[in-house]
């Protein structure tokens, strides 16, 4: 690898969401961000993709497309592999899997398409082929062209690595953070989740108000590649590390359950957050605007079809409204569920911020309230 690759960078997205990360992306200065099914494109080298993976919130994974030919044949695609310069960014000593997707090409056996690059890698370059424990390298052959991407970032990048305990129906990190940018938060408001479950949103809140890289706390897949350079990460993460800045201690979650809330205190904890999070047993009913200006509201309650039936679920739903209208005012709102019905029976006046989203299979929607009087 060498600091003037110049390649497109893929930056995965839960389907329609694409506009968010890709907005996210301009932010962090990414060169030529451009939404596209499933995902954003950017411009870079092997530094971005070392950078998107440490400090973007929103994307699921970063996919670099390092190399790309035609091929119309097997026979051409075996050729054609040999001569892709593996040693430029694969290691003899790292295992590697390939995964083929084949459309609209006249090459249509994935697994074989597969079978062919892999003996490319292992003949040319020495490297052997692991299912289990290789570097995911992915071809997709459509129209005859055959791009070669690797998955930089190994794990998904919600597993931030500080977020050890989880709740029954886990809210992923990437799809929270993009969430609250659909609300609009920036971090300069104070935050509360009244269903905090093991505190996702508050901690995702809390990290975004202090400059949090994302990707501080765990490995990567492209720390395995060639050419990797420690200390030019190890001066990245320092880079991130010094424009931290923790806020006042305005993120508040709570729950009715008293596991839920020591949950969230322990993973605040290790993401370095305790001082600026507060986790609380309370019931919603009980639940009271914390002191200081009002903020957001952000909450995602268990909806039906996952932790209980929408009919059972509605009474919470309306105690929910009702707490919000009385003791709130001033506070905006965003909910996120599954049934229109569940956000309706809040009387809140919600409204879809946009198309569902799917999530652990089910479709789900955000809504959101203006400031509530």
């Amino acid at each position: 690898m060498s600091d003037d690759d110049d390649f497109e960078i893929f930056l995965v997205a839960l389907p329609g969401l694409e506009p968010l990360l890709c907005a996210e992306a301009r932010e962090r200065g990414f060169r030529d961000p451009i939404p596209v099914k499933g995902g954003v494109t950017i411009r870079g080298g092997w530094p971005e993709v070392w950078r998107a993976n440490l400090e973007l919130r929103g994307a699921s994974r970063v996919l670099a497309r390092f190399a790309a030919f035609r091929a119309l044949h097997l026979a051409q695609l075996d050729k054609r592999a040999r001569k892709v310069a593996w040693g430029r960014v694969l290691r003899p000593d790292q295992p590697v899997r390939v995964e083929a997707a084949c459309k609209g090409s006249r090459i249509y056996h994935a697994g074989a398409a597969a079978q062919r690059i892999e003996r490319a890698i292992r003949e040319e370059l020495g490297a052997p082929i692991d299912a289990d424990k290789g570097l995911r390298l992915m071809a997709r052959i459509e129209d005859d062209l055959c791009t070669l991407s690797l998955d930089t970032s190994g794990a998904p990048l919600h597993q931030r690595g500080h977020k050890q305990e989880v709740n029954k129906a886990p809210l992923r990190e990437t799809l929270a953070a993009l969430l609250l940018r659909r609300c609009g938060y920036d971090g300069r408001e104070p935050l509360l989740d009244p269903m905090c479950g093991s505190g996702t949103l508050v901690i995702e809140a809390a990290e975004i108000a202090a400059g949090l890289a994302p990707g501080r706390s765990r490995a990567f897949a492209f720390e395995r590649l060639a050419g990797f350079d420690p200390a030019a990460w190890r001066r990245l993460r320092a880079a991130a590390a010094a424009r931290v800045s923790l806020p006042e201690p305005r993120f508040h979650g709570s729950d009715r359950d008293a596991g839920a809330v020591a949950m969230s205190r322990a993973n605040a904890e290790r993401a370095g957050l305790a001082a600026v999070t507060a986790f609380t047993q309370v019931a919603v009913a009980d639940l009271t605007a914390p002191d200081g200006p009002p903020g957001l509201v952000m909450v995602n309650p268990p909806y039906g079809g996952r932790l209980g039936e929408r009919g059972q679920l509605a009474p919470l739903y309306r105690r929910l409204g009702e707490t919000l209208r009385d003791r709130f005012a001033g506070w905006r709102v965003g909910l996120v569920t599954s049934e229109p019905g569940l956000a309706a029976a809040t009387g809140l006046p919600l409204s879809p911020s946009g198309p569902p989203l799917s999530h652990g299979g089910l479709p789900i929607t955000l809504y959101t309230a203006a400031p509530l009087p």
